[in-house]
């Protein structure tokens, strides 16, 4: 008997990627930074597009690699591949951080740099309130709907409480709330040929 289904076939019929949506990677990509990940999107459009990986912390803080930050008990995410030596953020702050992008609800994009560091020296963000990142992630013209062609992604919503309070176990998690149909993927071993 023949089966007719495709269990690690991507099923993104509704969901176009868009700022504010998640990439989750499909069980199988094998890519040192998006293996098991999920991928805030912070930014889409004709001209690419920007996300960070949300769910692959470091073992270094913040104040490893910026000097002079003040004290600030935080993890640090590897967001992807460009830019490793570059530092960004998301956070729930809004307009309190001149310059920011909101990205939906209330998570927001970058901002003033400066304003953070005042802002985190007075004791006025709590680590809750604000995520960093090593580099990023980003996709050419068309490269990311190329990906998404070829089953590397699936798209998805989830919760501004998600994405700004993440842990390993979250690529799991989102899939498990999906349904059955991608609580499949989580029992998938990371290397098939292990088996």
């Amino acid at each position: 008997m023949q089966i007719h289904f495709d269990f690690f076939k991507v099923e993104n019929e509704n969901m176009a990627p868009r700022q504010g949506r998640v990439l989750i990677s499909e069980p199988l990509l094998n890519d040192s930074y998006f293996k098991r990940s999920v991928v805030l999107l912070t930014e889409h459009s004709e001209n690419g597009s920007v996300g960070f990986v949300l769910n692959k912390p470091i073992d270094l803080t913040i104040q490893d690699v910026i000097k002079d930050f003040p004290e600030f008990d935080t993890k640090l995410y590897v967001g992807g591949p460009v830019g490793k030596d570059t530092v960004h953020y998301i956070h729930t702050l809004g307009e309190l951080i001149p310059n920011s992008v909101h990205v939906k609800d209330n998570i927001y994009w970058g901002g003033d740099f400066d304003r953070v560091r005042e802002l985190i020296s007075e004791g006025l963000i709590q680590p809750s309130q604000i995520r960093f990142f090593l580099g990023y992630s980003g996709w050419s013209p068309k490269q990311l709907e190329g990906e998404i062609e070829n089953n590397a992604w699936l798209i998805s919503e989830v919760e501004g409480s998600w994405i700004m309070s993440p842990d390993q176990n979250m690529w799991k998690e989102v899939l498990n709330s999906l349904g059955n149909r991608y609580k499949i993927w989580t029992n998938c071993p990371e290397n098939p040929a292990l088996n």
